[in-house]
């Protein structure tokens, strides 16, 4: 069935109908990651948005359960060059066809995803439509286009209700260390599966209490905690501070999420309340941006964002450079920034924007990106292990 991609400046894109057959309004936003399909559709960050895969096959290795960052898909639609039917993969569960099917997702294939990466790079990022309707009115949808809003994503993809996981006892509870792993043929015809390697070599978080506030949180924050021992409560976005402060944690990590973080003002509020407190505070993505808004600071929307695997973020005390995964479309703003409030600890090496904060006189650092991957490279994962630290030397 024919489909058709049609962006707020008037370009058309035809190609075939994938997933769900549904007409769908977004913003439309492209991702750089050469794998990991599966992480960025159950990623909440991407709630309100309609996601184009720049690499040029997708679903060749099908739908692993296991993989899921969250319990669903949550961008508005999904946009490849070519998807695969068919997959190769003895940990796949079904297809991402049938997982799109499932799960109400709409999406267009056959596009020529370069043009459409390069129109939104060189014009921004822009609203569009996703229809299988041939007598589609152009004039009839711009309007609709230029009227549409993410809106207060958050509140649509936070926990409902707080929940705990209780920090791994032995490191044999994690899986293999990474490199160590084998395949056992008899447990993979059994139907057992296999877990995740590693790269956690010591429980250094052993009997630290961690409240996660969940502004849209991917599954693998908690899990980066509990494989190090912590025990993890996670909280919803509207939680108020002193319910978290009051159950006494050695840590609090605030976590990514979705749209503009100027829309969250009560949970500003509230996060304000938290930097107050002496708490050791980590915060990633939309956490950073909120801890920034809530010391005072600014942030601005992106002209197309940072959403990959592959971006390279220097560390500004050490001058290293980590290759880093990453989705945002907002950017916390340096260049007023009081230094007696934070300082910038890390940037962007592509573009020279922010990528994490130093907060002044307080136990909080927060960073851009993401340290629990999960699509991406696992090189910031040693934050977590600071975070460990800091609560320790608090303590």
């Amino acid at each position: 069935m024919k489909a058709f991609l049609i962006l707020e400046d008037g370009t058309v894109f035809e190609g075939i109908q994938i997933g769900a057959d549904r007409e769908v309004v977004s913003e439309i936003v492209f991702n750089t990651s050469m794998a990991g399909y599966l992480e960025v559709l159950t990623d909440p960050s991407y709630a309100g948005q309609a996601v184009c895969m720049t690499y040029p096959l997708i679903g060749n290795y099908g739908i692993c359960k296991d993989d899921m960052e969250s319990k669903k898909p949550w961008p508005d639609g999904f946009i490849v060059r070519e998807l695969s039917r068919n997959f190769s993969n003895f940990r796949a569960d079904y297809s991402i066809q049938q997982f799109l099917e499932e799960n109400n997702v709409p999406g267009i294939a056959a596009i020529d995803t370069r043009a459409l990466t390069k129109i939104l790079r060189e014009k921004g990022t822009m609203n569009g439509m996703i229809t299988t309707n041939e007598a589609y009115s152009i004039n009839d949808i711009l309007p609709k286009l230029k009227a549409y809003t993410t809106g207060k994503v958050v509140e649509k993809v936070t926990c409902k209700e707080k929940y705990e996981l209780i920090g791994s006892k032995s490191l044999s509870e994690n899986g293999a260390v990474s490199g160590s792993a084998k395949f056992a043929a008899a447990d993979y015809e059994a139907g057992i599966r296999e877990k995740k390697p590693s790269l956690v070599k010591t429980l250094n978080g052993t009997g630290k209490k961690v409240a996660l506030l969940d502004f849209g949180t991917k599954d693998n924050i908690a899990y980066s905690l509990k494989i190090r021992g912590c025990d993890v409560t996670v909280y919803p976005a509207v939680t108020a501070a002193a319910e978290i402060i009051a159950s006494a944690p050695d840590g609090i990590m605030l976590s990514n999420g979705p749209g503009d973080p100027k829309e969250c003002t009560g949970i500003i509020a509230e996060v304000r309340k938290l930097y107050d407190s002496n708490v050791p505070i980590f915060a990633i993505c939309l956490g950073h941006q909120l801890m920034a808004l809530a010391a005072g600071a600014d942030t601005h929307k992106m002209k197309y964002g940072h959403r990959g695997g592959n971006h390279p973020v220097k560390d500004l005390a050490t001058g290293r450079v980590y290759i880093t995964s990453q989705n945002h479309g907002y950017v916390v703003d340096t260049d007023n920034l009081d230094p007696a409030i934070a300082t910038p600890a890390f940037i962007n090496v592509n573009d020279g924007t922010n990528e994490g904060l130093d907060y002044t006189g307080k136990n909080i650092f927060t960073v851009q990106f993401h340290p629990e991957a999960c699509c991406g490279p696992q090189d910031s994962g040693y934050l977590f292990d600071r975070f460990i630290k800091m609560m320790e030397v608090t303590k």
